[in-house]
């Protein structure tokens, strides 16, 4: 079965198997002249981003890649990525890749217009209003895993390399102009990554759907999103050519983060202390701490997994739910524990203030203490 759709929410999404070969034309609708791919080192020599920057040469916009992209990108990557936007005179930034490319991609076209540093623009409050709206460039985002959604997304994870943290930095301007989900783009993720993103596809629609915040689109979104992972995952993850699986998580991706506008919750909190500090698969990180965050939030959440197992065909309420995460996670293959990932016991306590202090922990249903903290840490880890 072939899905082909073209989405305005929140952006304009061309959803489609081969639609990358729209690349050039949609980079002319907004105004780029000479645009410029920014990915990741791993993806760089693949050849699905070759073919896209032969899409980009044949319709004469040049060729220009920017990779040296960091799996948790940091203000070092941004950078030189600025640099290299500024000096080969580029108007636009293709953003190529998962999380990572597309996050420091969003992040290059919108620092190519600021003068502060980026640090200032961090989603605090209306932090995003000292920006400059003048040099913002224009933005296509093509996804290449479908997990974080960051392809219609207002913001970046940026990790801070000084500190050790994960910064959210956001501005509106940070919503790509078009975003291309083509499915065909995500065939050869190996597959431990087609595991680690689509679990961060769930953990964005679990947290948003559990958040206490009132945002009933979310809520809506949330849930249909998690039944697409039930449904699509292990058949993405069983065959990594089934084309109807792929698209379907390509949608889920890009559901769980217009959901999280509702919020997030402590899987988030915990797994972005952990990724800055021992750099581990973000998505693969949430999947790990998703049970014991689940136990801790039962007595605020409790009714509300039950009406979601209800809709998901799920038996047993909340212990069903429950269950069925931890089956899932075995179906693909991902450890029980955080110490398979080389994460150990000895900055508990500094990755618990971390986790506190995350902007992610203000969506929790229960309040997230720094003892509280360490608890799920050692029982994560």
């Amino acid at each position: 079965m072939s899905i082909t759709a073209n989405w305005s929410y929140p952006t304009l999404v061309k959803m489609g198997a081969g639609r990358i070969k729209e690349l050039a034309d949609h980079c002319k609708s907004l105004g780029m002249k000479k645009p410029l791919l920014v990915t990741d080192r791993g993806l760089s020599t693949m050849p699905i981003t070759k073919q896209a920057l032969d899409i980009l040469e044949a319709g004469g916009l040049g060729r220009a890649i920017f990779a040296d992209v960091d799996p948790n990108p940091n203000e070092k990557n941004l950078e030189a990525g600025v640099k290299a936007f500024k000096d080969g005179g580029h108007d636009g930034v293709v953003a190529f890749g998962g999380g990572s490319g597309l996050d420091l991609g969003k992040c290059v076209a919108f620092m190519a217009g600021q003068t502060r540093p980026v640090w200032d623009f961090e989603d605090i409050g209306d932090w995003w209003t000292r920006a400059s709206v003048e040099g913002i460039a224009p933005i296509v985002a093509v996804p290449t895993t479908a997990g974080t959604g960051s392809e219609v997304g207002r913001a970046s994870v940026i990790t801070n390399s000084v500190t050790e943290t994960k910064k959210i930095i956001f501005h509106p301007k940070f919503l790509p102009g078009v975003t291309i989900c083509d499915p065909e783009l995500t065939v050869g993720m190996p597959k431990h990554i087609t595991a680690g993103t689509g679990m961060d596809a769930f953990a964005h629609c679990l947290e948003a759907y559990s958040s206490p915040f009132y945002h009933p689109m979310s809520q809506g979104i949330a849930l249909e999103g998690m039944r697409l992972v039930k449904e699509y995952l292990p058949r993405a993850y069983a065959d990594g050519t089934d084309i109807e699986a792929r698209t379907h998580m390509m949608s889920a991706a890009a559901m769980g983060a217009v959901a999280f506008q509702k919020g997030l919750g402590a899987i988030h909190s915990l797994s972005h202390p952990v990724g800055a500090i021992y750099h581990t698969h973000h998505g693969t990180t949430n999947a790990v701490v998703m049970p014991p965050v689940l136990r801790f939030n039962r007595p605020a959440i409790e009714d509300r997994i039950a009406a979601a197992a209800a809709y998901l065909g799920i038996a047993g309420g909340f212990n069903g739910f429950y269950d069925f995460v931890l089956g899932l996670r075995e179906t693909l293959g991902i450890p029980d524990k955080l110490a398979a990932l080389g994460v150990k016991t000895d900055r508990i306590d500094e990755m618990s203030v971390m986790a506190v202090a995350d902007p992610s922990t203000g969506g929790n249903p229960v309040e997230l203490t720094v003892e509280a903290a360490k608890t799920l840490f050692l029982e994560s880890i």
